[in-house]
This record gives C-alpha cells, sequence and structure tokens, in this order.
C-alpha cells in the first residue's frame, strides 16, 4: 500500500490557454480586469449587507456569504491562470494541486447549498410569511451556512482522498489552467474507475439534493403566487425570486455539464471554457444579478453613497 500511494511525480505542468506571447499579454489583461471586477462588485456587495441594516434578513446574509465564496473561487482561479500566463515555468507542486482541488472543491459545494438554503428562505417568505422570523431565524441561518461549509469540508476531504492517491508515472503536463478533475485523472498510469465513482457519487451527492429542495421549494413558491388574487400581487412575489432563478440556472447548468458525465465525454479545450464561465464568469455575475434587479441593494447603495458624499 505504501509504494501504491508513492508517485513519481513532485509536479504538473499547466498548459493554459496559449502559447503565443502576444496573446498571453491580451488574456493576462482580460483576466485581471475580470478578477478585479469581481473583487469591486462581490466585496461592495458584502459591505452593503453588512452596514445597511435594512438588508439584515436571511436573504441578504445568504448572499453576502455567496459573494465571499465567489471571491474566493475567483482568486483560486485567477492566481493559477497568471501562473500560466506569466511563468516560464507553467508548473504547480502535487501538493498545490491537491490544496488547489480542496479549496475549490469546499466552494463550489457551498454554493450548492447555499442557493438550495436561499430556495428554502424564499420558499418560507411566500407560502408561509407570518412564521417567515420565526423559522429563518438568524440561529437557524447560521446553522445553514455552517452546515453548508460542513458539508463542502467533508466532500473535499473525501474526493481529495480519493483522487490525489493515484499513482502519476508517465506525462505531467496538465491541459487545463488549473487541476479540475478530468485532465488530472487522464495522466494517471493507475486504474482510476473508483476515484472516477467516487467524484460522480460526491458530485451527485451534493448536486441531487441541492437541486430537489429546489425545486419542491420553486413549485409550493408557484402554488402560493398562482393563489394571489391580484396581478399586481402576483408579480411582485415573483420579482423576488427572478434573482435567485436566474443564478440558479446558470450555476446549475453548467456545473451539471461539466461534472455529470462520463469521464469518456470530455473535450479538453471545450471544458477550459466551461470551466472558465463556472469559476470566473459566474462570480462576476452573481452582484450583478443580485443588485441590477433588486430595488433594495440599489437603494442600500444610492444610500451608502449619500453617506460618503456628506460626511466629506
Amino acid at each position: 500500500m505504501a509504494e501504491r500511494n508513492h508517485t513519481a511525480v513532485t509536479e504538473f505542468v499547466l498548459v493554459g490557454f496559449t502559447q503565443d506571447p502576444k496573446l498571453q499579454v491580451i488574456l493576462l489583461v482580460l483576466f485581471l480586469l475580470i478578477y478585479l471586477l469581481i473583487l469591486v462588485e462581490n466585496l461592495t456587495l458584502v459591505t452593503l449587507i453588512r452596514t445597511d441594516t435594512r438588508l439584515h434578513t436571511p436573504m441578504y446574509f445568504f448572499i453576502s456569504n455567496l459573494a465571499l465564496l465567489n471571491v474566493g473561487c475567483a482568486t483560486i482561479i485567477t492566481s493559477s491562470i497568471l501562473v500560466t500566463l506569466v511563468s516560464a515555468r507553467k508548473v504547480i507542486l502535487f501538493s498545490g494541486c491537491a490544496l488547489q482541488f480542496f479549496f475549490l472543491c469546499i466552494a463550489l459545494s457551498c454554493e450548492c447549498y447555499l442557493l438550495g438554503a436561499m430556495a428554502y428562505d424564499r420558499f418560507t417568505a411566500i407560502y408561509n410569511p407570518l412564521l417567515y422570523t420565526i423559522i429563518m431565524s438568524k440561529r437557524f441561518c447560521l446553522l445553514l451556512v455552517l452546515g453548508s461549509y460542513l458539508v463542502g469540508c467533508v466532500n473535499a476531504i473525501v474526493q481529495t482522498i480519493f483522487i490525489f492517491r493515484l499513482s502519476f508515472c508517465n506525462s505531467n503536463i496538465i491541459n487545463h489552467f488549473f487541476c479540475d478533475v478530468p485532465p488530472f485523472l487522464k495522466l494517471s498510469c493507475s486504474d482510476t474507475r473508483i476515484a472516477d465513482i467516487v467524484h460522480f457519487t460526491c458530485t451527485a451527492a451534493v448536486v441531487t439534493p441541492t437541486i430537489l429542495i429546489i425545486l419542491i421549494s420553486y413549485i409550493y413558491i408557484l402554488v402560493a403566487i398562482l393563489r394571489i388574487n391580484s396581478a399586481l400581487g402576483q408579480r411582485k412575489a415573483f420579482s423576488t425570486c427572478t434573482s435567485h432563478l436566474a443564478a440558479i440556472t446558470i450555476f446549475y447548468g453548467t456545473g451539471c455539464f461539466m461534472y455529470l458525465r462520463p469521464s469518456s465525454k470530455y473535450l479538453m479545450d471545450q471544458d477550459k471554457i466551461i470551466s472558465l464561465f463556472y469559476t470566473l464568469v459566474i462570480p462576476m455575475l452573481n452582484p450583478l444579478i443580485y443588485s441590477l434587479r433588486n430595488t433594495e441593494v440599489k437603494k442600500a447603495f444610492m444610500r451608502m453613497l449619500d453617506r460618503k458624499i456628506y460626511s466629506q
């Protein structure tokens, strides 16, 4: 067993997007701008929620945690992309690869459960408004967030143990811009069937229950909305869910297409674009989705600007 756990490969080479120096400069500037935009958008949203008492509600508590996860995910991915664009030796250590995967797995797993918690929050607010403040208490919301991190950590630990115990004794070139599972498993000279099964099972165990929670919540929400007599009331109730629905569709659509497939179906160049979408584009879009379509956030932003102006 000791010999099996030993690997002859101690570092990996990340191929990245291109070897063209001119294109690398363009991509470097582009990804830095995207990363800065993600930081500004998400941290501004967190600041708004933390400083404006009118946004101290369960929904915005979940959104602020989602924004912090977006920052963490974007930081992990951007740092890896910059290595492939700047460094002459596009190398990542075996331990660094494992840590990168571990923390990214936590972030993505937590995001799934936070989206599920937000769906349950909308269900409670619309279907059972009289008991909303009792059900969605601060303690319960905190437990939901801590639970999502706990599940994310367990998922990451299990997957990391099974995937990174494989032997790598041939090529060490990863055709990707970070240590994603599909290209990583293709390099192994061990039997990857168990690791494949564990990866698929763990991913399904995170995605399936959260999707069920979201589907059941929105079925009840739809029933509650249809019971509202006025068309204005129906539109107002549904408008509180549109931002969350948009975020769910984008995140789960790309995530399920990426990971809930047999390894034989992966095409590396295509999957680089898909991976880029759910690791950088979604963290960039989420704050816009939750602010541009949300009058409460826009009003809180204007109040913050007013405070800044009058304090000078």
